[in-house]
C-alpha cells in the first residue's frame, strides 16, 4: 500500500491544488477589477451574469478562441516555450506550502500539503528564480526591442530584490531554526512573543520585495505600457498571452501563501485543534487579506522611475535587511 501514500494521495492533492489555483486566478482578476473600480468610484464589471461573476469565464473563452498569430521573425521554439516555463514555477510554489493541519479522511491521516520537505524555503526561492526564465526567454524569442527591454528589466529587477528578500528570510530562519514551512507554522519549541513581534517588523520590507518579485504595480516595469508598449509580452496573443497573465496572478497567490506562512501563523487560529478543517478557512482568509494588500498598493502608489527602483533596492533595502539580520542574530544568541 506504499504506492497509495507515495503516489496516489500526492497526485490527488496536486490535481485539487492546480484546480483551486486556476479557479482562484480567474476570480482574482474579477476581485481586482471590482476593488480598483471602488477605489476609483466606478462600478466595475457588471454585465456578464450577476455582479459580473461571469466575466472571468467570458475572458477565458475569448482567449481560447481568439485567433493566434506567431510573427515570422521570432524564435518559434523559445517563443512557445516561454509561457510554459513561466506558469509551471508559479504553480509549483504551493507544493511545499501547508494550507491546513493534518485531516483524518477515510481512516487515513492526510496532511494538507503536497510535499512536506525539509528544504521548503529553498524550494520556494529556487522555483521563483526559475520563473524568471520564462519571461526572459519570451522577451528574447520575440525579437522585438520592447520585449527585450522588458525581459532585461525583469532579470535585473528580480536579481536585485532577491538579495534583500533572501537576507530577510535568513533572519526568519534564524528564529525558527528550520527550512521546513510546516515546522515554521507549528514550531517544535514555542517562539517567544517578543521574537514574533520582531519578525513582524520585517513584514513591510518583505512585502516590498514581494511586489518587485511579482512585477506588480507600482513595480510593473517589465510590462510598462507607457514605455514599452507591453514589454516582454508585446508579441503574444490569444492563449499564450493568457498564460503570462495567469502567471502574474498565480505569483500573487504564491507570494501571499508564503508570506502568511512565514509571518502570520499560516493556517493556525482559534479552535483549529478542536475543528481541524477551520485551519483551511483561516489560511484562505489570511491569503485573501494579503491579496487585498497587493491590490491596494497597486491602486494607491504611483510607479517610480526604473533607476529609482534599483537605487531604492541597493541603497535602502539591501543595507536595512543586512542590519535587520545582524540584530536578529544577536537577539537569538543572547535571548
Amino acid at each position: 500500500m506504499d504506492w497509495i501514500n507515495l503516489i496516489l494521495i500526492p497526485a490527488i492533492k496536486s490535481v485539487i491544488l492546480v484546480v483551486v489555483l486556476l479557479t482562484g486566478f480567474a476570480y482574482l482578476t474579477w476581485v481586482e477589477r471590482k476593488l480598483i473600480s471602488r477605489f476609483q468610484q466606478r462600478i466595475g464589471p457588471n454585465r456578464a451574469w450577476k455582479f459580473g461573476l461571469g466575466h472571468p469565464i467570458a475572458d477565458a473563452l475569448k482567449m481560447i478562441f481568439k485567433e493566434e498569430t506567431v510573427p515570422s521573425y521570432t524564435d518559434k521554439v523559445l517563443f512557445i516555450l516561454g509561457p510554459a516555463l513561466a506558469i509551471a514555477p508559479a504553480l509549483l510554489i504551493f507544493a511545499v506550502v501547508p494550507v491546513g493541519p493534518t485531516l483524518n479522511l477515510f481512516g487515513k491521516d492526510i496532511p494538507l500539503v503536497v510535499a512536506d520537505v525539509n528544504v521548503g524555503v529553498l524550494w520556494v526561492l529556487a522555483v521563483v528564480g526559475l520563473g524568471t526564465y520564462g519571461i526572459v526567454l519570451g522577451g528574447w524569442a520575440s525579437n522585438n526591442k520592447y520585449s527585450l527591454l522588458g525581459a532585461l528589466r525583469t532579470s535585473s529587477q528580480m536579481l536585485s530584490y532577491e538579495l534583500p528578500m533572501g537576507i530577510l528570510l535568513i533572519a526568519i530562519l534564524l528564529v525558527y531554526g528550520t527550512l521546513n514551512l510546516n515546522q515554521i507554522v507549528t514550531p517544535v519549541i514555542a517562539i517567544p512573543w517578543y521574537l514574533r513581534v520582531w519578525l513582524l517588523l520585517a513584514f513591510p520590507l518583505y512585502f516590498i520585495t514581494m511586489l518587485a518579485e511579482t512585477s506588480r504595480k507600482p513595480f510593473d516595469f517589465p510590462e510598462t505600457e507607457n514605455e514599452l508598449v507591453a514589454g516582454f509580452q508585446t508579441e503574444y496573443g490569444s492563449i499564450k498571452f493568457a498564460l503570462y497573465y495567469m502567471t502574474e496572478y498565480l505569483h500573487i497567490l504564491g507570494a501571499s501563501g508564503v508570506a502568511v506562512t512565514l509571518f502570520f501563523g499560516g493556517w493556525r487560529g482559534p479552535f483549529v485543534e478542536q475543528v481541524p478543517i477551520l485551519g483551511l478557512f483561516y489560511f484562505t482568509a489570511k491569503v485573501l487579506a494579503m491579496v487585498f494588500l497587493f491590490i491596494w498598493a497597486s491602486a494607491s502608489v504611483p510607479r517610480p522611475r526604473y533607476d529609482q527602483l534599483l537605487r531604492f533596492c541597493w541603497t535602502f533595502m539591501f543595507p536595512v535587511s543586512l542590519v535587520y539580520m545582524a540584530i536578529t542574530a544577536v537577539i537569538v544568541v543572547l535571548l
